[in-house]
């Protein structure tokens, strides 16, 4: 770390804008990798004092076992994360995340669940400091969402996140059935990491772009100008589109960030011979493939069906308690579970 600084301070360093930004963003990630242990040092330390102090007899023993059952309690929480992150073994688990969500069988209900999981993570990147920015949202004039995509911005997020990847099932008694009868929806999610700018170079020729007037929110003055943009990968036929800004330039920038992303790992599934590894399983959106169920009614229940991890407090979940079906799945995952995409 103390040489990564050292670079900083060479003569012509800050001269160039591009490298300098490319080298404090490794830098930054660095950082971030090294903290987890110095924080851990230092609680460990503070620990060995209480200890000490207690074993002089300067401080009360039962005064000490206070001030050291939660420090200890934090050390190994601290250590069970640290633990967790040895099981990532992608070259991108530490980069930021791009997710996708579209509603399957079911419509209007399935519109409203695929909703419903968008406020799910965003209230857990909010639990874990992480930044959300939403690149593209579609959403319906009665209900629910029809498409969205969003970049998770912290540290490890497509590391964590990656165990989203597939298709999600709702039961509950819709709210939009009159009758008051029970429904089962779905919605796919699919994860990918946002790769740098340089690993996947596009020629401006494979790409048709089009503007057009934003459908969602805005304002008025995104409705009355075309600030929309979408962008078309002729040779793969990938489609990416970015509506939230009011700004056309920056849809673009946002919208070729997502392009690049999906077809660097297009790249990576074809040079990989188990196509699994980045991209997760991905099935049809319907009966028989999900990888998780939620159950609203007649119980509340939410299972995970590839490492049968069960939760009853499906609200919380809904809240953003999704971090044990995350850590069961990365350790199913280093197992070496996971199915081949067919």
């Amino acid at each position: 770390m103390q040489q990564a600084e050292a670079e900083t301070s060479k003569p012509g360093f800050w001269e160039d804008s591009t490298r300098t930004q490319e080298y404090l963003k490794k830098q930054g990630a660095l950082r971030e990798k090294i903290r987890p242990l110095q924080e851990l040092e230092k609680m460990i330390e503070e620990a060995g004092v209480f200890i000490e102090l207690a074993s002089e007899n300067e401080l009360d023993e039962a005064d000490a076992l206070g001030e050291i059952g939660p420090l200890i309690d934090s050390i190994k929480e601290k250590l069970d994360k640290m633990e967790l992150e040895t099981l990532f073994s992608g070259s991108y688990d530490f980069c930021d995340a791009i997710m996708s969500l579209h509603p399957g069988a079911g419509g209007l209900e399935s519109q409203d669940w695929a909703e419903m999981l968008l406020r799910m993570y965003n209230r857990w990147s909010e639990q874990k400091g992480y930044q959300v920015e939403l690149v593209d949202l579609l959403t319906d004039d009665e209900a629910g969402i029809k498409s969205a995509t969003i970049i998770i911005r912290g540290h490890a997020a497509y590391g964590y996140l990656q165990a989203e990847k597939g298709v999600h099932r709702m039961i509950r008694i819709s709210p939009f059935d009159t009758s008051k009868r029970r429904h089962t929806s779905f919605a796919s999610v699919d994860v990918i990491p946002e790769v740098e700018e340089e690993e996947y170079v596009i020629n401006p020729d494979d790409l048709k772009i089009d503007t057009f007037r934003s459908s969602g929110a805005g304002g008025q003055h995104v409705n009355k100008t075309d600030s929309a943009v979408r962008i078309t990968h002729l040779p793969s036929g990938i489609v990416v589109s970015c509506q939230n800004d009011r700004s056309q330039h920056s849809n673009r920038q946002k919208a070729m960030q997502v392009l690049q992303a999906r077809l660097a790992e297009l790249n990576r599934q074809e040079q990989a011979e188990e196509i699994n590894t980045e991209r997760g399983y991905q099935r049809e959106i319907a009966w028989g493939s999900q990888i998780r169920t939620y159950t609203f009614h007649p119980f509340t229940l939410v299972k995970d069906h590839r490492t049968g991890v069960e939760v009853g407090q499906v609200d919380a979940v809904m809240n953003g308690m999704l971090d044990p079906f995350i850590e069961a799945f990365l350790r199913w995952k280093a197992r070496g579970k996971v199915p081949l995409q067919k």
